[in-house]
């Protein structure tokens, strides 16, 4: 076996087709955008090349078939909050082989090494968590836009390098046809009475930008250890490249008397259309098909990215009329489940009220680390210092 950088046009492409090679007879996977991969990649669209570095592999069998791949990637300001100097791996790929796997792994962590990080977290992506993020361990069924899917031995080659569970991440879903606790729904249509809900316009994306930077930011300064500020510029990529697919009326944002205290971001499921193109690829005819699918109904399911309230209004029940709001308009646009992926299970707050309403856990990811020195003991990842996850009223995918 033998490792090949990618680096060039060649390369590049292999690097998406050895996907599509290994999980071509699996009925479950979803062949994402080779775009919105490369751009990950690509400094210019990614700002976390501005303190950072990423690379790619491929992983070739004596014959030269491609069996594996795995990119490696730092930013040295969310590196340097952790304990030690962490970096990550992700869109690993291989065969069911622990030898191979071995050759990826071997080679992230000496790339890393030589970048002066003395950890390495996977399988995770070069940027924020809402997309790209955890090896699946339960659930191995159509995954919702944005969460991975991988085989079930992905944890166990994971696991023969070394690497140990930091933190799992549970998904619920929620079919709308069943009814929610008739409690929960009077009380958080009478705190329309305090508070004041509207949805995002485009026609109006400056003001509402800002909001979501304003309101992001207020979370998570306190709540994730390699957190940095969401930027304007950033965001406003995110949702021009959404376009397509984002309805104005799943984006809903909450105030007092004109101050924003708390915001919710729900997504079509574009899952549902890019199943059915097959490559990853948006060339003429699959854009034709895509805008079919989305015309005719095809997405009939919803994924909730974001939900948040600033602290000072976390335990007056906002976060109970943003989510009803937000279930009238997913009602109202026809999408007949809602996936809500993910929450950590360090986040004891969200999990329980999503227990209590009866929703069930449908998939389990697995956030795994690495310590170079062998020598250290493991820790999982709690967030109890400050027992932020008791304090947070927050349902982003953390």
């Amino acid at each position: 076996m033998k490792l090949n950088e990618v680096n060039t046009e060649t390369t590049r492409r292999e690097f998406y087709d050895v996907a599509r090679s290994l999980y071509k007879n699996d009925a479950s996977w979803v062949c994402p955008l080779d775009l919105e991969i490369e751009d990950i990649f690509n400094p210019e669209e990614n700002s976390l090349f501005r303190d950072g570095e990423a690379i790619r592999w491929l992983l070739y069998d004596d014959a030269g078939k491609a069996i594996g791949r795995v990119g490696a990637f730092y930013n040295n300001d969310k590196a340097s909050k952790h304990e030690q100097p962490t970096g990550g791996l992700g869109f690993f790929e291989c065969i069911n082989d622990q030898a191979a796997a071995n050759m990826l792994f071997d080679a992230c962590r000496d790339w890393l090494k030589e970048k002066g990080m003395e950890a390495m977290d996977g399988p995770i992506t070069f940027g924020e968590n809402i997309t790209n993020w955890g090896c699946l361990i339960d659930g191995f069924t159509l995954p919702a836009y944005g969460m991975p899917y991988n085989f079930p031995y992905y944890k166990a080659l994971f696991e023969g390098y070394g690497f140990t569970t930091y933190f799992e991440q549970f998904s619920y879903e929620k079919e709308l046809s069943e009814p929610f606790p008739e409690r929960q729904v009077r009380f958080s249509y009478h705190l329309r009475e305090k508070f004041q809900v509207e949805h995002f316009s485009y026609k109006k994306k400056e003001k509402y930008l800002n909001e979501i930077c304003t309101i992001y930011n207020a979370v998570w300064k306190d709540f994730h250890e390699d957190y940095t500020p969401l930027d304007y510029t950033e965001i406003e990529k995110v949702l021009n490249k959404a376009k397509p697919i984002i309805n104005e009326e799943l984006i809903w944002f909450v105030y007092d008397q004109g101050k924003p205290i708390g915001m919710v971001i729900v997504f079509p499921d574009v899952n549902q259309i890019l199943k059915k193109l097959g490559n990853g690829q948006l060339n003429f005819w699959n854009k034709l098909k895509f805008f079919y699918h989305k015309k005719s109904g095809t997405m009939t399911r919803a994924r909730q990215l974001i939900t948040a309230v600033i602290p000072e209004y976390q335990r007056t029940g906002v976060t109970g009329l943003l989510f009803m709001t937000m279930i009238d308009a997913v009602k109202k646009n026809k999408f007949k489940t809602l996936d809500m992926s993910w929450v950590g299970d360090y986040n004891t707050t969200v999990n329980k009220i999503y227990r209590l309403m009866g929703i069930p856990v449908v998939k389990t990811h697995a956030t795994l680390r690495y310590l170079f020195d062998r020598t250290k003991e493991p820790q999982r990842f709690t967030n109890i210092e400050t027992e932020k996850a008791k304090r947070l009223d927050v349902t982003k995918e953390d």
